[in-house]
């Protein structure tokens, strides 16, 4: 059984230098309304898929929390299982931190946001109401918009007139983008933070271009009454063979102007050897060029989003974080951002190549006894012999069209959905959730007879009728939706300035030792 700890000795542990993990196993709306600064969020809907690439070494302290619903004693069960052999609870969970006077912070990705804030204030980084960008736009003056989102993110909406080109590959795409030194490159998000980090990469690299950031990004040119883009695809162009000699060379100094290390095989190879230590090895190139040849035992992470939400790959507070890429340009910028967020960063010479003949150990993948999965004809069999029908996917996806007949539920509240003492059924668009909630229905002595897909259409064909319920489950009881400005990016104005004012407040929030984390320096 794990032991517990109190919300002070954690205040303590969070800063004695050691790694440490900090995990909220509530799920996302959950931990969306209300977090201690340092947490990283890990659903226990996804613990034991999550857990080993969060925190790959089972020797790692782990501290693990909830909000006193009783989920945070079923999680570090879960990691001990795992062989885990350091885990706590934080006794009292959130109540507990906030009683012992620290804060509570709502949001997602809050370090990697409030830093974007601080970047702007402490280096300067000039920016471009959306009125002045649009009178620039009429008057036809000579301008690049780059947005510096992914390309999902971009083609649902986008300022009219925008490239895709993530932050990540600005460093190495700007060139082909804006050739002429004269050209102004504009850099946009959703809101404030990429556009900040984007045009301030442009800056450390030394374009000669004027950059700014577009304030506020889509949600500021909303409020200024000026109308989205939907369903782009303007994509950055390919660099061909374009020279990068300078921005290998620029990329490489801002690197180490912030204290980024650049190691060769075999720094990498006694890093990953040494006991008690975390070492993250991650791909900072494009997805296309992962897949096309990423090293065995590195994981993919588009360098832009690996600045910007930092807690979706790294779990372990004072970890390693080693980057590469295969032009030499990219992981130097990346580097540079990761240690100014006050992480222990460093580029790897040589980049993919060298790490393909290194033989790395394959990345912890999950174990989990997989269901046997259903068509829906079998389903509708099951279901006409007495099973009871459990839909797993997102309750907002479950509101939209569901069978009819069919309970929503999530992982920590599967065992009160059951009904009755028939064989249950589960819909899933992802197996591995399947397959963890129903461990925790077979621990409470209900029988799953298999999974089924999330295919509302093949469910018509075979007869299963889909229903509706806008209002079910009620608001309460989602508890993987974040409510906070919902609306933020699709018009509602209200919650675009309350989404901006949450942003810009970040700051004033900190206390001496969150402040204390960030190293932002200038670039000479």
């Amino acid at each position: 059984m794990a032991a517990t700890v109190d919300a002070r000795t954690l205040k303590q542990w969070l800063s004695d230098g050691g790694e440490i993990a900090l995990l909220d196993v509530r799920e996302h709306g959950q931990y969306g309304l209300s977090h201690p600064f340092f947490a990283i969020p890990l659903p226990y809907s996804r613990l034991e898929l999550r857990l080993p690439l969060l925190v790959p070494h089972s020797g790692t302290r782990i501290v693990v929390y909830d909000g006193g619903e009783g989920v945070a004693e079923k999680a570090a069960a879960r990691a001990e299982a795992l062989g885990y052999t350091d885990v706590h609870v934080l006794d009292g969970g959130t109540g507990a931190w906030e009683a012992a006077g620290y804060t509570l912070f709502s949001g997602v990705n809050v370090p990697s946001k409030t830093f974007g804030e601080l970047v702007e204030h402490d280096l300067g980084t000039p920016r471009i109401p959306a009125e002045d960008f649009r009178a620039m736009q009429e008057k036809g003056e000579d301008f690049v918009l780059v947005d510096g989102r992914p390309f999902a993110e971009y083609a649902r909406f986008n300022i009219p007139g925008g490239i895709c080109c993530p932050n990540g590959e600005l460093s190495m795409r700007i060139k082909t983008l804006a050739p002429d030194p004269k050209t102004r490159i504009v850099v946009n998000c959703a809101g404030r933070t990429r556009s900040i980090i984007g045009a301030q990469t442009l800056i450390d690299l030394g374009v000669p271009n004027p950059v700014v950031a577009l304030e506020n990004g889509t949600q500021g040119w909303l409020l200024a009454g000026l109308e989205l883009e939907y369903g782009a695809s303007r994509l950055y162009p390919d660099i061909g063979d374009a020279d990068l000699a300078a921005q290998r060379e620029r990329s490489r100094k801002v690197a180490e102007v912030r204290g980024a290390r650049f190691i060769d095989a075999g720094e990498l190879k006694d890093m990953l050897g040494e006991s008690g230590r975390t070492t993250y090895v991650f791909d900072v190139r494009t997805e296309e060029e992962f897949k096309a040849d990423g090293a065995q035992g590195t994981v993919h992470a588009p360098g832009g989003q690996l600045v910007q939400a930092t807690d979706q790959w790294v779990g372990v507070r004072n970890a390693r974080i080693v980057v590469a890429d295969s032009e030499g340009v990219r992981a130097g910028m990346v580097a540079s951002w990761l240690r100014q967020l006050g992480h222990d960063a460093y580029v790897m010479e040589g980049g993919i190549a060298e790490l393909a003949g290194m033989s790395l150990a394959p990345v912890s993948q999950a174990k989990f006894e997989a269901l046997p999965q259903l068509s829906p004809d079998d389903a509708k069999e099951k279901l006409e012999a007495g099973a009871q029908m459990i839909d797993l996917r997102e309750s907002m996806t479950y509101r939209n069209g569901h069978i009819d007949g069919a309970a929503w539920s999530i992982r920590p509240l599967i065992a009160e959905a059951v009904d009755g003492d028939g064989p249950v059924i589960l819909v899933a668009d992802e197996p591995g959730v399947a397959a963890l909630a129903a461990a925790d229905l077979r621990d409470a002595g209900r029988d799953v007879s298999g999974v089924l897909g999330g295919d509302p259409v093949a469910w018509a064909e075979a007869g299963l009728p889909i229903a509706k319920s806008p209002d079910n489950p009620a608001d309460t009881e989602c508890i993987d939706f974040l409510f906070l400005t919902p609306e933020r990016n699709q018009g509602n104005l209200d919650d675009a300035r309350a989404y901006l004012a949450w942003e810009v407040g970040l700051i004033e929030q900190l206390d001496e030792q969150e402040r204390g984390v960030f190293r932002i320096t200038p670039v000479p």
